[in-house]
Protein backbone atom coordinates (compact mmCIF):
# COMPACT_ATOMS: atom_id res chain seq x y z
CA UNK A 1 0.00 0.00 0.00
CA UNK A 2 1.36 3.40 -0.95
CA UNK A 3 2.00 6.07 1.64
CA UNK A 4 -0.43 8.46 -0.06
CA UNK A 5 -4.03 8.28 -1.31
CA UNK A 6 -4.67 8.03 -5.03
CA UNK A 7 -7.74 8.43 -7.26
CA UNK A 8 -8.56 4.80 -6.40
CA UNK A 9 -9.33 5.92 -2.83
CA UNK A 10 -11.76 8.70 -3.72
CA UNK A 11 -15.11 6.88 -3.98
CA UNK A 12 -18.21 8.43 -5.53
CA UNK A 13 -17.42 11.97 -6.68
CA UNK A 14 -20.37 12.69 -8.99
CA UNK A 15 -21.16 16.42 -8.73
CA UNK A 16 -18.23 17.00 -6.34
CA UNK A 17 -15.91 19.93 -7.12
CA UNK A 18 -12.33 18.72 -7.37
CA UNK A 19 -9.43 21.20 -7.30
CA UNK A 20 -6.68 19.59 -9.37
CA UNK A 21 -3.17 21.09 -9.23
CA UNK A 22 -1.53 20.51 -12.61
CA UNK A 23 1.61 21.82 -14.28
CA UNK A 24 0.42 23.78 -17.33
CA UNK A 25 3.58 25.90 -17.51
CA UNK A 26 4.14 25.12 -21.19
CA UNK A 27 6.48 26.93 -23.60
CA UNK A 28 4.66 29.37 -25.90
CA UNK A 29 5.49 31.12 -29.15
CA UNK A 30 3.00 33.97 -29.32
CA UNK A 31 -0.39 32.32 -28.89
CA UNK A 32 0.87 28.84 -29.82
CA UNK A 33 1.95 26.13 -27.37
CA UNK A 34 5.24 24.78 -28.79
CA UNK A 35 5.46 21.65 -26.59
CA UNK A 36 2.35 20.06 -25.09
CA UNK A 37 4.17 17.33 -23.08
CA UNK A 38 2.90 18.69 -19.77
CA UNK A 39 -0.67 18.96 -21.03
CA UNK A 40 -0.57 15.34 -22.19
CA UNK A 41 0.80 14.31 -18.78
CA UNK A 42 -2.12 16.08 -17.08
CA UNK A 43 -4.80 14.59 -19.36
CA UNK A 44 -5.36 11.16 -17.73
CA UNK A 45 -6.22 12.57 -14.29
CA UNK A 46 -8.47 15.32 -15.69
CA UNK A 47 -10.31 12.90 -18.00
CA UNK A 48 -10.76 10.24 -15.31
CA UNK A 49 -12.25 12.72 -12.82
CA UNK A 50 -14.56 14.23 -15.44
CA UNK A 51 -15.69 10.75 -16.57
CA UNK A 52 -16.62 9.99 -12.96
CA UNK A 53 -18.88 13.05 -12.96
CA UNK A 54 -16.71 15.42 -10.97
CA UNK A 55 -16.54 19.15 -11.68
CA UNK A 56 -12.84 19.46 -12.47
CA UNK A 57 -11.25 22.78 -11.49
CA UNK A 58 -7.64 23.00 -12.64
CA UNK A 59 -5.19 25.07 -10.61
CA UNK A 60 -1.83 25.99 -12.12
CA UNK A 61 0.79 28.71 -12.32
CA UNK A 62 2.22 30.21 -15.49
CA UNK A 63 5.51 32.10 -15.56
CA UNK A 64 6.57 34.42 -12.74
CA UNK A 65 4.04 37.27 -12.51
CA UNK A 66 5.09 37.97 -8.87
CA UNK A 67 1.57 38.64 -7.60
CA UNK A 68 0.51 40.94 -10.47
CA UNK A 69 -2.20 40.27 -13.07
CA UNK A 70 -0.44 40.10 -16.46
CA UNK A 71 -2.22 39.32 -19.73
CA UNK A 72 0.90 37.64 -21.15
CA UNK A 73 0.86 35.17 -18.22
CA UNK A 74 -2.86 34.41 -18.22
CA UNK A 75 -3.79 30.73 -18.37
CA UNK A 76 -6.58 31.71 -20.79
CA UNK A 77 -4.02 31.21 -23.56
CA UNK A 78 -3.51 27.53 -22.62
CA UNK A 79 -7.25 26.69 -22.66
CA UNK A 80 -7.41 25.93 -26.42
CA UNK A 81 -4.34 23.68 -26.32
CA UNK A 82 -5.72 21.69 -23.37
CA UNK A 83 -9.06 21.39 -25.18
CA UNK A 84 -7.22 19.90 -28.18
CA UNK A 85 -5.29 17.42 -26.02
CA UNK A 86 -8.38 16.28 -24.09
CA UNK A 87 -10.75 16.36 -27.04
CA UNK A 88 -13.43 17.93 -24.83
CA UNK A 89 -14.74 21.32 -23.79
CA UNK A 90 -12.64 23.35 -21.31
CA UNK A 91 -13.99 26.52 -19.69
CA UNK A 92 -11.80 29.35 -18.42
CA UNK A 93 -12.50 31.00 -15.04
CA UNK A 94 -10.72 34.34 -14.64
CA UNK A 95 -9.69 33.91 -10.98
CA UNK A 96 -8.73 31.03 -8.69
CA UNK A 97 -10.53 32.44 -5.64
CA UNK A 98 -13.17 35.00 -4.65
CA UNK A 99 -16.81 35.72 -5.36
CA UNK A 100 -16.55 35.97 -9.15
CA UNK A 101 -14.84 32.58 -9.36
CA UNK A 102 -17.40 31.07 -6.96
CA UNK A 103 -20.28 32.29 -9.16
CA UNK A 104 -18.71 30.86 -12.33
CA UNK A 105 -17.93 27.51 -10.68
CA UNK A 106 -21.53 27.28 -9.42
CA UNK A 107 -22.73 27.23 -13.05
CA UNK A 108 -20.62 24.19 -14.01
CA UNK A 109 -22.30 20.80 -14.44
CA UNK A 110 -20.95 17.36 -13.42
CA UNK A 111 -18.24 16.28 -15.88
CA UNK A 112 -17.28 19.88 -16.69
CA UNK A 113 -13.62 20.92 -16.88
CA UNK A 114 -12.39 24.44 -16.12
CA UNK A 115 -8.97 26.09 -15.91
CA UNK A 116 -8.79 28.65 -13.11
CA UNK A 117 -6.61 31.73 -13.60
CA UNK A 118 -2.88 31.69 -12.74
CA UNK A 119 -2.43 31.06 -8.99
CA UNK A 120 0.64 33.33 -8.98
CA UNK A 121 -1.48 36.38 -9.81
CA UNK A 122 -1.96 36.38 -6.00
CA UNK A 123 0.97 37.35 -3.76
CA UNK A 124 -0.23 34.79 -1.20
CA UNK A 125 0.42 31.82 -3.52
CA UNK A 126 4.20 31.68 -3.11
CA UNK A 127 3.92 32.63 0.59
CA UNK A 128 1.45 29.77 1.20
CA UNK A 129 -0.83 32.39 2.80
CA UNK A 130 -3.60 30.73 4.89
CA UNK A 131 -6.15 33.36 3.75
CA UNK A 132 -5.54 32.49 0.07
CA UNK A 133 -5.61 28.76 0.87
CA UNK A 134 -9.01 29.22 2.57
CA UNK A 135 -10.35 31.26 -0.36
CA UNK A 136 -9.22 28.61 -2.89
CA UNK A 137 -10.56 25.79 -0.73
CA UNK A 138 -14.05 27.36 -0.82
CA UNK A 139 -14.21 26.48 -4.53
CA UNK A 140 -13.70 22.74 -4.01
CA UNK A 141 -14.74 19.67 -2.03
CA UNK A 142 -11.57 17.65 -2.69
CA UNK A 143 -7.98 18.34 -3.69
CA UNK A 144 -5.82 16.35 -6.11
CA UNK A 145 -2.15 17.16 -6.63
CA UNK A 146 -0.92 15.96 -10.01
CA UNK A 147 2.06 18.33 -10.37
CA UNK A 148 5.23 16.65 -9.14
CA UNK A 149 7.28 19.30 -10.94
CA UNK A 150 5.93 21.92 -8.50
CA UNK A 151 6.10 19.64 -5.44
CA UNK A 152 9.38 21.12 -4.16
CA UNK A 153 7.57 24.41 -3.52
CA UNK A 154 5.45 24.90 -0.39
CA UNK A 155 2.90 27.17 -2.08
CA UNK A 156 -0.81 27.64 -1.39
CA UNK A 157 -1.88 25.54 -4.39
CA UNK A 158 0.78 22.81 -3.98
CA UNK A 159 0.96 22.37 -0.20
CA UNK A 160 -1.55 24.49 1.70
CA UNK A 161 -4.65 23.05 0.02
CA UNK A 162 -3.62 19.49 0.90
CA UNK A 163 -4.26 20.38 4.56
CA UNK A 164 -7.51 22.27 3.89
CA UNK A 165 -9.34 19.56 1.88
CA UNK A 166 -9.21 15.74 1.59
CA UNK A 167 -6.07 15.27 -0.54
CA UNK A 168 -5.10 12.71 -3.16
CA UNK A 169 -2.32 12.13 -5.68
CA UNK A 170 -3.30 12.33 -9.35
CA UNK A 171 -2.21 9.67 -11.86
CA UNK A 172 0.91 11.52 -13.07
CA UNK A 173 1.99 12.23 -9.47
CA UNK A 174 1.29 8.61 -8.50
CA UNK A 175 3.37 7.28 -11.42
CA UNK A 176 6.22 9.64 -10.55
CA UNK A 177 6.29 8.72 -6.84
CA UNK A 178 6.05 4.99 -7.59
CA UNK A 179 8.96 5.23 -10.04
CA UNK A 180 11.10 7.26 -7.65
CA UNK A 181 10.47 4.82 -4.82
CA UNK A 182 11.72 2.01 -7.11
CA UNK A 183 14.77 4.00 -8.13
CA UNK A 184 16.17 5.31 -4.84
CA UNK A 185 13.65 4.61 -2.08
CA UNK A 186 13.80 0.80 -2.11
CA UNK A 187 15.78 -0.01 -5.24
CA UNK A 188 17.07 -3.37 -6.36
CA UNK A 189 20.90 -3.35 -6.14
CA UNK A 190 23.36 -2.90 -7.74
CA UNK A 191 22.27 0.71 -8.40
CA UNK A 192 24.05 3.03 -10.84
CA UNK A 193 23.63 6.78 -11.08
CA UNK A 194 24.67 8.85 -14.10
CA UNK A 195 25.23 12.48 -13.13
CA UNK A 196 26.29 14.92 -15.82
CA UNK A 197 26.00 18.58 -16.65
CA UNK A 198 28.27 21.56 -16.75
CA UNK A 199 29.01 22.33 -13.12
CA UNK A 200 29.76 20.39 -9.96
CA UNK A 201 28.56 23.38 -7.92
CA UNK A 202 24.93 22.85 -9.03
CA UNK A 203 25.01 19.12 -8.19
CA UNK A 204 27.05 19.03 -4.97
CA UNK A 205 24.15 17.94 -2.78
CA UNK A 206 23.13 15.31 -5.34
CA UNK A 207 26.62 13.81 -5.43
CA UNK A 208 26.96 13.80 -1.64
CA UNK A 209 23.60 12.08 -1.24
CA UNK A 210 24.16 9.52 -4.00
CA UNK A 211 27.53 8.17 -2.88
CA UNK A 212 25.82 6.71 0.19
CA UNK A 213 22.92 5.28 -1.85
CA UNK A 214 24.35 3.83 -5.06
CA UNK A 215 26.94 1.21 -5.98
CA UNK A 216 28.23 2.97 -9.10
CA UNK A 217 28.43 6.73 -9.65
CA UNK A 218 29.11 7.65 -13.28
CA UNK A 219 30.22 11.28 -13.64
CA UNK A 220 30.11 12.97 -17.05
CA UNK A 221 29.74 16.40 -18.62
CA UNK A 222 31.81 19.43 -17.65
CA UNK A 223 31.65 18.38 -14.01
CA UNK A 224 33.83 15.33 -14.73
CA UNK A 225 36.68 17.73 -15.57
CA UNK A 226 36.60 19.14 -12.04
CA UNK A 227 36.99 15.61 -10.63
CA UNK A 228 39.77 14.78 -13.10
CA UNK A 229 41.59 18.00 -12.12
CA UNK A 230 41.17 17.09 -8.43
CA UNK A 231 42.94 13.82 -9.25
CA UNK A 232 45.84 15.73 -10.81
CA UNK A 233 44.86 15.48 -14.47
CA UNK A 234 45.69 18.54 -16.60
CA UNK A 235 42.39 19.33 -18.37
CA UNK A 236 43.76 22.12 -20.60
CA UNK A 237 41.17 24.76 -21.54
CA UNK A 238 38.24 22.57 -20.46
CA UNK A 239 35.32 23.94 -18.44
CA UNK A 240 36.47 23.21 -14.89
CA UNK A 241 35.78 24.56 -11.38
CA UNK A 242 39.34 24.47 -10.07
CA UNK A 243 38.27 26.11 -6.79
CA UNK A 244 36.18 22.99 -6.02
CA UNK A 245 39.09 20.54 -6.14
CA UNK A 246 38.96 19.92 -2.37
CA UNK A 247 35.20 19.39 -2.47
CA UNK A 248 35.56 16.92 -5.35
CA UNK A 249 38.27 15.05 -3.44
CA UNK A 250 36.04 14.87 -0.35
CA UNK A 251 33.21 13.37 -2.45
CA UNK A 252 35.62 10.77 -3.87
CA UNK A 253 36.76 9.90 -0.32
CA UNK A 254 33.16 9.59 0.86
CA UNK A 255 32.44 7.26 -2.07
CA UNK A 256 35.41 5.08 -1.11
CA UNK A 257 34.18 4.89 2.46
CA UNK A 258 30.69 3.89 1.27
CA UNK A 259 31.96 1.24 -1.20
CA UNK A 260 30.60 3.27 -4.10
CA UNK A 261 32.70 3.01 -7.28
CA UNK A 262 33.10 6.37 -9.03
CA UNK A 263 33.57 6.16 -12.80
CA UNK A 264 35.41 9.06 -14.44
CA UNK A 265 36.23 9.06 -18.16
CA UNK A 266 39.67 7.72 -19.09
CA UNK A 267 39.44 8.55 -22.77
CA UNK A 268 37.88 11.79 -23.95
CA UNK A 269 37.00 13.70 -27.12
CA UNK A 270 38.80 17.06 -27.31
CA UNK A 271 38.76 20.08 -29.63
CA UNK A 272 40.49 23.46 -29.73
CA UNK A 273 37.24 25.35 -30.21
CA UNK A 274 33.69 24.76 -29.07
CA UNK A 275 31.43 24.72 -32.14
CA UNK A 276 29.58 22.20 -34.28
CA UNK A 277 31.83 19.64 -36.02
CA UNK A 278 35.30 21.13 -35.36
CA UNK A 279 38.46 19.02 -35.82
CA UNK A 280 38.56 16.62 -32.81
CA UNK A 281 40.90 14.07 -31.26
CA UNK A 282 40.08 11.12 -29.03
CA UNK A 283 42.81 10.85 -26.40
CA UNK A 284 43.63 9.40 -23.00
CA UNK A 285 42.78 11.96 -20.27
CA UNK A 286 46.49 12.38 -19.57
CA UNK A 287 47.12 13.52 -23.14
CA UNK A 288 44.90 16.63 -23.27
CA UNK A 289 46.95 19.53 -24.70
CA UNK A 290 47.04 22.94 -23.01
CA UNK A 291 45.00 24.54 -25.82
CA UNK A 292 42.35 21.78 -25.98
CA UNK A 293 39.05 21.29 -24.17
CA UNK A 294 37.29 18.06 -23.20
CA UNK A 295 33.81 18.06 -24.78
CA UNK A 296 32.68 14.43 -24.53
CA UNK A 297 33.50 11.05 -23.02
CA UNK A 298 35.46 8.77 -25.37
CA UNK A 299 34.20 5.52 -26.93
CA UNK A 300 36.34 3.15 -24.82
CA UNK A 301 35.02 4.63 -21.57
CA UNK A 302 31.43 4.55 -22.88
CA UNK A 303 31.78 0.87 -23.75
CA UNK A 304 33.11 0.13 -20.26
CA UNK A 305 30.22 2.11 -18.72
CA UNK A 306 27.78 0.06 -20.80
CA UNK A 307 29.29 -3.06 -19.20
CA UNK A 308 28.76 -1.51 -15.75
CA UNK A 309 25.06 -1.00 -16.54
CA UNK A 310 24.76 -4.63 -17.70
CA UNK A 311 25.62 -5.69 -14.14
CA UNK A 312 23.20 -3.25 -12.48
CA UNK A 313 19.50 -3.64 -11.72
CA UNK A 314 18.60 0.04 -11.24
CA UNK A 315 19.70 3.27 -12.94
CA UNK A 316 19.03 6.90 -12.05
CA UNK A 317 20.10 9.43 -14.71
CA UNK A 318 20.40 13.20 -14.48
CA UNK A 319 22.46 15.23 -16.94
CA UNK A 320 24.28 14.58 -20.23
CA UNK A 321 27.74 12.99 -20.61
CA UNK A 322 29.07 15.67 -22.96
CA UNK A 323 28.15 18.94 -24.70
CA UNK A 324 25.28 17.02 -26.34
CA UNK A 325 23.57 20.02 -28.01
CA UNK A 326 26.59 20.42 -30.31
CA UNK A 327 27.55 17.52 -32.63
CA UNK A 328 29.62 15.37 -32.49
CA UNK A 329 29.70 15.80 -28.69
CA UNK A 330 26.39 13.98 -28.23
CA UNK A 331 27.95 10.59 -29.07
CA UNK A 332 28.63 9.38 -25.50
CA UNK A 333 25.21 10.45 -24.18
CA UNK A 334 23.37 8.84 -27.11
CA UNK A 335 25.39 5.62 -26.94
CA UNK A 336 25.03 5.10 -23.18
CA UNK A 337 21.34 6.05 -23.28
CA UNK A 338 20.72 3.46 -26.00
CA UNK A 339 22.49 0.79 -23.93
CA UNK A 340 20.36 1.68 -20.88
CA UNK A 341 17.20 1.62 -23.01
CA UNK A 342 18.02 -1.80 -24.46
CA UNK A 343 18.68 -3.24 -20.97
CA UNK A 344 15.39 -1.74 -19.77
CA UNK A 345 13.49 -3.29 -22.67
CA UNK A 346 15.13 -6.67 -21.89
CA UNK A 347 13.72 -6.40 -18.37
CA UNK A 348 17.11 -6.43 -16.64
CA UNK A 349 17.22 -2.73 -15.63
CA UNK A 350 14.81 -0.28 -13.99
CA UNK A 351 15.78 3.12 -15.45
CA UNK A 352 14.57 6.46 -14.15
CA UNK A 353 15.73 9.74 -15.70
CA UNK A 354 14.83 13.35 -15.05
CA UNK A 355 15.69 17.01 -15.59
CA UNK A 356 15.24 19.22 -18.64
CA UNK A 357 18.61 18.59 -20.31
CA UNK A 358 18.29 14.89 -19.67
CA UNK A 359 14.87 14.64 -21.30
CA UNK A 360 16.19 16.57 -24.33
CA UNK A 361 19.22 14.27 -24.56
CA UNK A 362 17.11 11.08 -24.34
CA UNK A 363 14.74 12.44 -27.00
CA UNK A 364 17.75 13.13 -29.19
CA UNK A 365 18.89 9.53 -28.70
CA UNK A 366 15.35 8.42 -29.58
CA UNK A 367 14.98 6.38 -26.38
CA UNK A 368 12.91 8.51 -23.96
CA UNK A 369 10.02 6.06 -24.44
CA UNK A 370 12.22 3.04 -23.65
CA UNK A 371 13.26 4.06 -20.13
CA UNK A 372 11.11 2.79 -17.24
CA UNK A 373 10.25 6.36 -16.33
CA UNK A 374 11.26 9.81 -17.53
CA UNK A 375 10.43 12.71 -15.24
CA UNK A 376 9.81 16.09 -16.84
CA UNK A 377 10.39 17.80 -13.49
CA UNK A 378 13.61 19.83 -13.22
CA UNK A 379 14.03 21.34 -9.76
CA UNK A 380 11.80 18.80 -8.00
CA UNK A 381 13.67 15.86 -9.53
CA UNK A 382 17.00 17.36 -8.49
CA UNK A 383 15.82 17.97 -4.91
CA UNK A 384 14.53 14.40 -4.78
CA UNK A 385 17.98 13.20 -5.93
CA UNK A 386 19.47 15.31 -3.12
CA UNK A 387 17.38 13.36 -0.62
CA UNK A 388 15.27 16.37 0.34
CA UNK A 389 11.67 16.18 1.51
CA UNK A 390 9.34 17.69 -1.10
CA UNK A 391 6.60 19.69 0.68
CA UNK A 392 3.94 18.97 -1.96
CA UNK A 393 4.56 15.23 -1.58
CA UNK A 394 4.87 15.25 2.21
CA UNK A 395 1.46 17.01 2.43
CA UNK A 396 -0.18 14.07 0.60
CA UNK A 397 1.13 11.39 2.93
CA UNK A 398 -1.54 9.56 4.91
Amino acid sequence: MSSFKTLDDIGDIRGKRVLVREDLNVPMDGARVTDDTRLRAAAPTIAELADKGAIVLILAHFGRPKGERRADMSLAQVTHALRDVLGREVTFVDDCQGEGAEQMVALLKPGAIAILENTRFHKGEEKNDPALVAAMAKLGDLYVNDAFSAAHRAHASTEGLAHALPAYAGRAMEAELTALEKALGKPEHPVAAVVGGAKVSSKLDVLRHLVAKVDHLIIGGGMANTFLAARGVDVGKSLCEHDLADTASAILDAADAANCTVHLPYDVVVAKEFRADPPTRTVNVHEVAADEMILDVGPAAVEALGDVLKNCRTLVWNGPMGAFETPPFDAATVSLARTAAALTQDGSLVSVAGGGDTVAALNQAGVAGDFSFVSTAGGAFLEWMEGKTLPGVAALER
